[in-house]
């Protein structure tokens, strides 16, 4: 009783200047949190929505007509469904891949001894903040025999010099003892790195994967200059892009339209879109919480010099 009594009294009341201030945030904050939740709710709802009702407008926090037949209908299109796989292949491997080689060459860059070590560091910063430009990229993977295929959407994506540098300053964290110590026990540099520096980065895989895995889903570019040929190669983002431009385009006719469709389906186009739109951005909100922490601690490890 005596310990309890010692601490609250160590315990600093809150002034008046201070509640004003931290009610301030509190307040600040909530309405941060609401303009930046709100657009992505609002698709929420319009997705369960009837497509013809949403035309009308004035729906704004649930559905005025709930329905699913937008995400039936969006699942009935072989062109979306076709498009989910090529998605989901081209983000699990291509951000393997990514992962794999920014890693090991990463490694390789972060050993103190390294020869032309110096360079190699002038080479990757000149090749990030300087490129040759969309032609000059183009013409090279035609050249590689790469355009219209899938691997023009992993090959050139699996090295990353932002993903090398972040990966470099966290391989620096970890004690060349290890290396040595390992070395000394007659460990090859492959065991080394599987057995050793794997291990110890999982908060370096995991933000490199979450980035690579992000930049992968929401890519459209590739498939619009690079795989525009291939019907099948056709990825979600790019469908997704490809309605808004539509609709944008069929604005002024879209209300009469619409309505003549609705003596025939209550869905729209724009409806569809919206169910699309949280179809695509679900995985994402369902596997960045997992890799939150290592996401986190990740990058911070990376930020800090000794």
């Amino acid at each position: 009783m005596l310990f309890f009594k010692k601490k609250a009294k160590n315990i600093i009341k809150p002034t008046l200047e201070d509640r004003i201030i931290d009610t301030t945030i509190f307040i600040f904050m909530i309405i941060v949190l609401v303009i930046t939740l709100y657009p992505f709710y609002y698709t929420i709802v319009l997705s369960f929505n009837e497509g013809i009702d949403a035309t009308k407008g004035g729906i704004y926090f649930w559905p005025r007509t709930f329905t699913l037949d937008n995400y039936k209908q969006f699942l009935s299109d072989a062109s979306w469904i076709n498009a989910i796989f090529v998605s989901v292949a081209k983000t699990v491997i291509g951000t393997c891949l990514c992962v794999f080689f920014t890693c090991m060459v990463a490694y390789g860059l972060s050993f103190p001894g390294l020869l032309f070590k110096k360079y190699y560091g002038i080479m990757l910063l000149v090749c990030m903040y300087f490129s040759g430009g969309l032609i000059p990229y183009y013409l090279t993977l035609r050249a590689l025999g790469l355009l219209n295929t899938f691997l023009v959407y992993v090959i050139p994506t699996m090295f990353s010099i932002y993903y090398c540098l972040l990966a470099v300053a966290f391989f620096r964290e970890i004690p060349f003892d290890l290396y040595e110590s390992a070395t000394l026990d007659g460990a090859k540099d492959i065991t080394i790195y599987t057995r050793i520096i794997i291990p110890l980065s999982k908060p370096l895989m995991a933000t490199i994967s979450l980035f690579a895995a992000v930049g992968q889903w929401n890519a459209w570019t590739d498939t619009a200059f690079y795989a525009p040929a291939r019907k099948e190669l056709r990825t979600l983002a790019y469908l997704m892009r490809d309605v808004i431009m539509r609709n944008q385009i069929d604005t002024s006719a879209s209300n009469a339209s619409q309505m003549a469709a609705a003596k025939y389906s209550q869905v729209t186009s724009q409806s569809v879109q919206m169910a699309a739109m949280i179809i695509a951005v679900l995985p994402i909100i369902l596997v960045y919480p997992f890799l939150q922490k290592y996401f986190v601690k990740g990058v911070m490890l990376g930020a800090v010099k000794g």
